[in-house]
């Protein structure tokens, strides 16, 4: 779908219809001496199919916000004052409500809980020279997309290289996908075809509709394959069904199971299965063990939530919000300013030590492989391994504009 820019009756918003210092610059507001605010705007999905995922990711925000001003809200004295859009999970309402911000003189977007939300939204950040932080959204298409986009989450390829990490080397190896024939399982199909099939896998798939409620017959498919790694990408209520399939046929007998261990709400899902199956994860609550991960829990917690699976992707957006403020003194007006602020930053950040890729913005962080003990209520995610972000690292994309 092309990206269509942002028109409003001054001309297309990239040259500026905002009042002098709204988007934060270090001129001093009238008489009082106040300094003019930074304004930040938060396009994610705090409604909609993904709202858990928007709830954590605002969440982790805030605490990133006060942990990067060291609780002042504030950066050289110009305060940073948040709006937050909807986008529910669509992205023509995101695309509407980033069009709302840039035409209030915001110069920093940032959120994109969906990927097709994010696809949407760089490029109308984009042609309008805002800087946009992608959130969870992990479609690697994201990285490279423009040089105005940068991402505070990680990405499929680095999902998949956790994955492959459960087998070794793949050259030689079977691999299969079992998924719904959704949008969601065939791109799962084809990053797994696009990284595991070029180190040498075979790779093919059992897919089943959405629809489908007996899910025995595609259990009984995916162990006829007798592959070295199964790897399941699944999503929605039949969850449960679709493991206790897999149990039932005893396919954890003969194969490796590795799947995406997600929020902390789905861990009863897995049921009597949890103990078999080998989880990729990008973070749950506890697993880095780092100093910055303790000040966002702390934080978290004061404010009666706990940190999840994307509560380090609003924390990283906030750190790089800052990063790229600070550098510029307090000011959001020059776009390629900030751009460069945050192109090849290092920083200590939840999960560690990460990184700003400057060729084409992807972030180098660490993942982990996981084991989930317990069931029900009482299931438990342990780190088994830690996976350095050179070993994840997706490869350097082409910045398309």
């Amino acid at each position: 779908m092309p990206a269509i820019a942002v028109i409003a009756a001054c001309g297309l918003l990239a040259v500026g219809c905002a009042k002098a210092g709204t988007a934060g610059t270090t001129a001093a507001d009238g008489a009082s001496g106040t300094k003019s605010p930074v304004k930040v705007g938060l396009v994610y999905s705090k409604t909609g199919p993904l709202a858990a995922y928007g709830r954590q990711y605002l969440e982790g925000f805030k605490a990133g916000l006060d942990y990067a001003t060291k609780g002042t809200g504030a950066v050289d004295g110009h305060k940073i004052e948040i709006a937050e859009q909807d986008d529910a999970g669509d992205p023509a309402k995101a695309v509407s409500g980033a069009k709302d911000l840039i035409g209030k003189g915001y110069r920093i977007l940032a959120g994109s809980t969906a990927s097709g939300v994010a696809l949407q939204v760089a490029p109308i950040a984009a042609q309008n020279k805002v800087l946009f932080i992608s959130g969870p959204a992990a479609a690697d298409k994201v990285t490279g997309l423009n040089k105005y986009t940068f991402r505070s989450g990680r990405q499929s390829y680095q999902d998949i290289r956790t994955a492959a990490s459960f087998i070794g080397d793949a050259k030689g190896r079977k691999v299969t996908v079992l998924a719904q024939d959704s949008a969601f399982g065939q791109a799962n199909v084809a990053a797994v075809k696009a990284v595991l099939g070029a180190q040498g896998a075979t790779v093919d798939a059992v897919l089943a509709p959405p629809s489908a409620t007996d899910l025995t017959p595609f259990a009984s498919q995916a162990k006829a394959a007798k592959p070295d790694l199964l790897f399941v990408a699944w999503a929605g209520e039949t969850a449960s069904a679709l493991w206790t399939s897999l149990s039932q046929q005893d396919v954890f007998a003969s194969t490796k199971v590795v799947t995406g261990l997600d929020l902390a709400a789905s861990y009863p899902l897995f049921g009597p299965a949890a103990e078999k199956i080998s989880f990729l994860n990008h973070y749950f609550g506890g697993a880095a063990g780092t100093v910055v991960e303790k000040a966002m829990a702390d934080s978290v917690t004061k404010a009666g939530a706990k940190p999840d699976i994307f509560t380090p992707d609003g924390f990283t957006a906030a750190q790089l919000v800052v990063h790229a403020i600070e550098a510029n003194g307090g000011s959001a007006d020059d776009t390629a300013a900030l751009v460069r602020a945050l192109e090849g930053w290092s920083f200590d950040g939840v999960k560690g030590r990460l990184t700003v890729r400057a060729e084409d913005h992807a972030l180098l962080q660490p993942m982990f492989q996981v084991k989930l003990t317990g069931s029900g209520a009482a299931a438990r995610p342990t780190v088994e391994k830690t996976l350095s972000a050179d070993q994840v690292a997706p490869p350097i994309a082409a910045i398309a504009g």
